[in-house]
């Protein structure tokens, strides 16, 4: 370790590509990438300085919104150029450790679980899917179906049954709204090779006001991904009230499946 460096960990791929840089890319420091290889393990990371980056003063960095966006954004700039190149395990933000050896100790300790996440995303790429819901729309939707149960049903008593629908869709509009996220989630897995259902987003934090009911993530084969998106397609023109958002490709954030702490 160079005095007052740390070692920022970025991502872990196969060293079988070889240990080339990666021409001019750079990390959250500004600081060139390299590998730390042990046997066909490597690990992304570059030197940061630790009175920014050490443990007590990166607590007061995260605080920082504006910092952390930029930290973040470099941070995945780096995990989805190790993507282009191969099978990547990405480590979370702000994983930092004191030195190279401590970095190999890691690849080492934990090979098997690092080759198993290697094997669980090649040739696959992670895709969200968020559902947001209307609840005037779903609890139409939810309504005409209930009231559609008693058709056959003279005038009146078909006017009766459509607003008792009407009445108890309002009153189960929550419980509806998460059955059809249940629904829509379970179905998606079936078109992927993993899936997980992510917390729902704050709006405070996104900025939105839309009524989230379901925020997943997929790990879809690359040559599926049509079928998956017509899949999403699909499902959002058969369930009404729900909207269904498709966002990605993006790095396999959440099927790394390694946890990781630093040294």
């Amino acid at each position: 370790m160079t005095e007052g460096l740390g070692v920022w960990l970025y991502a872990v791929t196969s060293s079988r590509g070889g240990s080339e840089d990666f021409g001019e890319l750079t990390g959250v420091a500004g600081e060139p990438v390299r590998m730390v290889v042990s046997d066909d393990l490597a690990a992304l990371v570059g030197s940061v300085p630790l009175e920014v980056f050490g443990e007590e003063p990166l607590r007061g960095q995260l605080e920082d919104l504006d910092w952390l966006e930029g930290t973040a954004r470099a941070h995945d700039a780096v995990v989805s150029a190790s993507v282009r190149r191969g099978p990547t395990v990405p480590l979370r933000l702000a994983t930092v450790f004191l030195d190279e050896d401590r970095v190999r100790d890691l690849l080492d300790e934990r090979r098997a679980d690092f080759a198993a996440a290697l094997a669980l995303v090649s040739g696959r790429t992670e895709w969200g899917v968020k559902a947001y819901g209307d609840r005037a729309a779903l609890t139409a939707a939810v309504a005409e179906a209930r009231a559609g149960e008693g058709s056959g049903k003279g005038a009146g008593a078909a006017y009766l049954a459509r607003r008792r629908a009407q009445l108890s869709a309002q009153e189960t509009v929550e419980r509806d709204a998460a059955q059809r996220a249940e629904e829509i989630h379970t179905r998606l897995v079936r078109h992927a090779a993993a899936g997980r259902r992510q917390a729902l987003t704050d709006p405070t934090l996104s900025g939105r006001r839309d009524w989230m009911v379901l925020n997943g993530t997929y790990l879809v084969d690359d040559d599926h991904t049509d079928d998956f998106a017509a899949t999403v397609a699909a499902l959002g023109d058969e369930f009404p009230g729900i909207r269904l958002e498709l966002t990605g490709p993006w790095p396999p954030y959440s099927f790394a499946g390694v946890e990781r702490e630093p040294a």
